[in-house]
């Protein structure tokens, strides 16, 4: 068994498409219709044919309470590897991303927590 997809939650499709691609550098990996949304993933440039990204639309009763909910509580809906966090905390925070938490080490384990624009905390990581 293995992951072969994960989701992520936006409010908007191609905001969050436009994000995820022309910010944080994934590339488009599948768009096709999928009812009144699309069916949209990414995956990393880095491995094009690995885990795909779906940029899920919230539109469930219960999906913008949820994601609410964790923004409030400063908890990352998912987590992102980065080779250096600190060097992609310069770039980001460059191209105008918001972070909620600045670069901290713990033990072995740097991280950041970043505004996706669409709704959501991420995490970014690197060992």
């Amino acid at each position: 068994m293995r992951i072969n997809m994960a989701s992520v939650l936006v409010d908007d499709q191609d905001k969050a498409l436009r994000f995820y691609t022309e910010v944080l550098g994934f590339v488009k990996k599948t768009e096709f219709p999928a009812g009144e949304h699309r069916w949209l993933t990414v995956v990393s440039p880095e491995d094009p044919d690995g885990v795909e990204l779906a940029l899920e639309p919230d539109e469930h009763p219960v999906a913008k309470p949820f994601k609410q909910g964790l923004v409030a509580d400063g908890i990352p809906f998912t987590s992102f590897a980065v080779d250096d966090v600190h060097k992609e905390y310069e770039r980001l925070t460059g191209l105008g991303v918001t972070f909620t938490q600045e670069p901290l080490t713990m033990g072995p384990m740097t991280t950041a927590i970043l505004d996706d624009t669409c709704g959501n905390l991420i995490m970014i990581a690197s060992m």
